[in-house]
């Protein structure tokens, strides 16, 4: 049999058990009908019984069954979904932001320019399942999640998990796993102690991870009332479909990520996790990173004591653009006390007495009476939140990056650094680098890089297609804080 190198070079992964490759792809051996992640403690199997897929779908597709050893369904996520930008990478976006359960295969297909039809095509062609394999792939894994995680009813945990029926939930559970939902259950160890309402799960992730530095940049930029952030948390509300929710990402003594949440409608369980997933980059591969980086003797230093460094997502893509707009051209506190009269003025109130961000037509409509600065930045903003309530701008996890840049850049008062910020926080980009940012490019020259905007990029081009991480490395090398910006230089304040 003759093996392709991609073959020889997974299969040296799953010899070595290698855990960084979890998540990336699954290993599926013919002798045994079962599917498992790289690092399976399992006897290696002979590389000519082994095929490689991209999802767990696609073995599913295949005829195979989860491995209940290694429980591949339980991996992070794979970074290939950030790091590529084709229309697999997007459709996996969306999918895990809900899309399929709330808008059906025709929404999805629709957001990616798309027929049905021709979308279940190029799908399997390159992820060998389509659309509503994928989103079934995904609602299982939710599920086990929450019954190896969560006392939750199993009728409960199926809606949550976004099946449209118990029924449909335990026979996926039966078909993916080869296990019941009790059986699935019964597998997990400790006990799950949870205040009423609250779902308590584990986030996992690839190690290292600078958790610190996320929990640091939250707090620098949280708005009180609506977001509370600690040297080892960050909560905050947001809005789902269903109505309300509030998340906490918490880090325990022993180094690992949780998630409390509440949501309104279970349905919106899943998409709330899929969201801290972003918002703390824990679907990255933080060894690749640190490798590219650390290659070069200006960032050996940093990278060797800021390993495993994250770059924050964003909540809300809506919401993200607009904090962005506000902090142009002004300080990181400027910006945060400018957003927290906007959240105490156009916000809504939750049940339990928490804000939320005010919706884009709030914003809109009343933005010129909370809103201060240059009369032309306000009328920017609120013209970017009516275009976003009225759908003439459209902003999502799923945009192709260059289509989104178009669109942000067509919009007046929204410059490179915006469209390109917006991109690395939405999109999850990891080759976005910000030249004109005066706090980065102090950053730079404090690590001995180039301080001017075009030698720096010229530079930055050595370690693609990791930029994103460099800007994040960079930002907190910056020795003090910029001075007030003028027209004409930016800081990163969002």
């Amino acid at each position: 049999m003759s093996l392709t190198t991609e073959h020889a070079e997974r299969y040296r992964a799953i010899s070595a058990r290698d855990t960084r490759f979890d998540g990336q792809f699954v290993t599926a051996v013919r002798s045994t009908g079962i599917y498992c992640r790289p690092s399976c403690p399992a006897r290696t199997p002979k590389p000519e019984n082994v095929t490689f897929y991209p999802t767990s779908a696609a073995a599913h597709e295949a005829g195979y069954r989860a491995c209940k050893r290694c429980l591949p369904e339980a991996a992070p996520g794979s970074p290939a979904w950030n790091l590529r930008g084709d229309v697999a990478a997007r459709a996996m976006r969306l999918i895990a932001a809900g899309t399929v359960e709330h808008e059906g295969v025709p929404g999805l297909a629709q957001r990616l320019g798309y027929s049905p039809r021709h979308l279940t095509r190029l799908l399997n062609a390159e992820l060998g399942a389509g659309p509503l394999a994928l989103a079934r792939a995904h609602r299982a894994h939710t599920a086990r999640m929450l019954l190896v995680g969560t006392d939750l009813p199993v009728a409960e945990v199926a809606f949550s998990a976004g099946f449209s029926s118990i029924r449909q939930c335990n026979d996926t559970i039966r078909e993916v796993f080869a296990m019941t939902p009790g059986e699935l259950r019964a597998r997990r160890r400790g006990a799950i102690g949870a205040e009423s309402g609250v779902i308590d799960l584990l986030l996992p992730h690839r190690a290292p991870m600078d958790a610190g530095g996320v929990f640091a940049w939250m707090a620098d930029r949280a708005l009180p009332g609506m977001e509370v952030a600690t040297a080892t948390s960050f909560a905050r509300n947001l809005r789902m479909p269903g109505g309300p929710a509030h998340l906490e990402v918490r880090q325990t003594p022993e180094g690992q990520l949780r998630l409390r949440a509440r949501v309104t409608r279970l349905g919106d369980l899943a998409p709330l996790v899929s969201t801290a997933r972003r918002l703390f980059d824990l679907d990255a591969d933080p060894q690749a990173v640190d490798e590219a980086l650390s290659a070069h003797p200006q960032l050996a230093p940093r990278v060797a004591a800021l390993a495993g460094i994250r770059v924050p997502g964003a909540a809300d893509p809506h919401e993200m653009l607009i904090r962005a707009m506000v902090g142009q051209q002004i300080t990181v506190a400027a910006a945060r006390t400018a957003l927290t009269a906007l959240v105490e003025h156009l916000g809504e109130r939750t049940a339990d007495g928490g804000m939320l961000f005010p919706t884009m037509a709030a914003i809109a409509e009343h933005g010129t009476d909370v809103l201060r600065g240059p009369a032309a930045r306000i009328r920017a903003i609120t013209g970017a939140a009516a275009a976003l309530a009225d759908g003439s701008l459209t902003l999502t996890v799923g945009d192709d990056a260059a289509e989104q840049r178009e669109r942000l850049l067509a919009m007046p008062g929204i410059g490179p650094w915006t469209a390109d910020y917006v991109r690395m926080r939405v999109i999850g980009d990891p080759d976005v680098f910000l030249p004109g940012d005066v706090a980065m490019r102090a950053g730079a020259a404090a690590c001995g890089l180039p301080g001017e905007a075009k030698p720096l990029a010229e530079w930055a081009t050595r370690v693609a297609p990791w930029r994103s991480y460099l800007t994040a490395h960079l930002w907190r090398a910056a020795p003090v804080r910029a001075p007030r910006q003028t027209k004409t230089t930016l800081k990163e304040s969002s």
